[in-house]
């Protein structure tokens, strides 16, 4: 490592070398784990010349690489402890460490989940059993599934298990494909230890049970025995429980038995915190200004893995070109086959007000008027919001442009439309179609 940091620069070396991790070495192969998954295509594809010949120098032998990320660490060493040792006491809990509350950023489209998650953790099978999470891919329920259970780990004694619902049901239709009977009855008993002979039960995405009419039954026991004994169910899916019309009645009843809770997409406050949380001890940290802050999370409006991908390019633009700093025009240019933010660049209120007045058919003068019927607010509040994704500038200031409104007015417009557009269909197309217009 200390020949590759004399041959690179600073920053690269930081962002790709620093933190790497040798697990294994056996015949020649070494086994290396990374932070990230971009670290692995990095590493291959352009480094992979610079690391073989490094290490060929040190010592005059050639090594294959095979990275891997923690978590699949902890997979690989799960299959070869069980293999080792199959009446080993040892208890795994599918846990991400590194998802805890402490960097979970709560903000107010998330910030009820947080609460009630918190509340769980504290007082696991006492309160809001099951708890239900729903919301839109990749805006936190995993990670606060993973924080609640991450608390309960740490300051009880309580046995914890994580599981997705799709490795759920892989466990249960593997019964059926045991032919030997005594083995049958054995792989079903430890399937039963497994996901009932737990304090906390933590399963990932039910949906994908819907359809599967045999492991909905099995999960139906698995719920009744465990809600009985007081133990603590934490649920996710991507709609509410009456929304999962494939499930049974009887489940989706018991998952509104405690708390049904959603979790919305971040708004544009809670993006910019979540991206000073995400670039906090990287190589990024101390090159952003604000501005570029403001400009990705303008750009990323859907997600939370949205952000942490643009984060991860303009890493990795970053690491290639290093900058002395990272203002708008250089993220623009990393950036910009991967946003489409011209808009961010070439807009700004005015001209976002002329393209909603033209879309909805009034004037400029009725959007900043006093007008208050719906043919009039409804237009003003997505121009608003508009002005707000769109361009970098403050409440106060757009306040400003649609005729003096002060900054609650703004901030109200702009959560209503951020609200509305997680059920309305057409005010979704409306506001693309503005978009495209602009």
């Amino acid at each position: 490592m200390n020949k590759l940091e004399k041959e690179l620069a600073p920053t690269t070396f930081r962002t790709w070398f620093k933190d790497i991790k040798l697990i294994n070495e056996y015949n020649n192969k070494l086994t290396i784990q990374v932070p990230m998954e971009i670290h692995k295509s990095i590493l291959r594809e352009t480094y992979g010349n610079l690391i073989e010949d490094t290490l060929f120098s040190i010592t005059n032998e050639n090594f294959e690489f095979n990275y891997i990320t923690e978590a699949e660490n902890l997979d690989t060493l799960t299959e070869i402890n069980a293999e080792l040792n199959e009446n080993d006491t040892s208890f795994e809990t599918n846990l991400n460490k590194d998802l805890n509350f402490d960097n979970f950023v709560v903000g107010s489209s998330n910030r009820l989940a947080y609460v009630s998650a918190m509340t769980v953790a504290q007082n696991p099978g006492k309160i809001h059993n099951p708890l239900f999470i729903y919301g839109k891919s990749g805006i936190g329920k995993t990670h606060l599934m993973h924080a609640i259970g991450n608390y309960i780990h740490q300051n009880t004694n309580k046995k914890v298990l994580y599981t997705t619902s799709d490795a759920y049901m892989t466990d249960f239709t593997g019964i059926a494909d045991i032919k030997n009977l005594d083995n049958q009855i054995e792989y079903a008993n430890n399937f039963k230890n497994k996901y009932r002979n737990v304090d906390v039960l933590i399963i990932d995405d039910i949906q994908f049970l819907a359809n599967a009419e045999k492991t909905q039954q099995e999960f139906f026991n698995t719920f009744n025995d465990l809600q009985q004994s007081n133990k603590q169910l934490i649920i996710s899916s991507d709609k509410s429980p009456n929304d999962l019309k494939k499930i049974e009645e009887r489940l989706r009843s018991r998952f509104t038995w405690g708390l049904p809770v959603d979790i919305y997409p971040p708004d544009f406050e809670l993006r910019v915190e979540i991206i000073k949380q995400k670039i906090k001890n990287t190589s990024l940290a101390g090159l952003m200004d604000n501005n570029v802050i403001e400009y990705i999370a303008n750009s990323c409006t859907n997600d939370v893995r949205h952000l942490e991908g643009t984060i991860n390019r303009l890493m990795a633009y970053t690491a290639m070109v290093v900058p002395e700093k990272i203002d708008v025009e250089f993220a623009n240019a990393a950036l910009n086959d991967y946003l489409n933010k011209n808009i961010y660049s070439e807009n700004n209120i005015e001209s976002i007000q002329k393209a909603v007045s033209d879309y909805y058919n009034i004037t400029v003068e009725d959007l900043k008027g006093k007008k208050k019927s719906a043919k009039f607010t409804f237009p003003r509040q997505v121009a608003m919001y508009l002005s707000r994704m769109l361009t970098d500038e403050s409440f106060p200031r757009i306040g400003l442009e649609f005729g003096g409104r002060d900054h609650s007015t703004v901030i109200h417009s702009i959560n209503k439309i951020d609200s509305e557009l997680n059920t309305n269909l057409d005010l979704k197309n409306d506001i693309e179609n503005i978009k495209n217009n602009l």
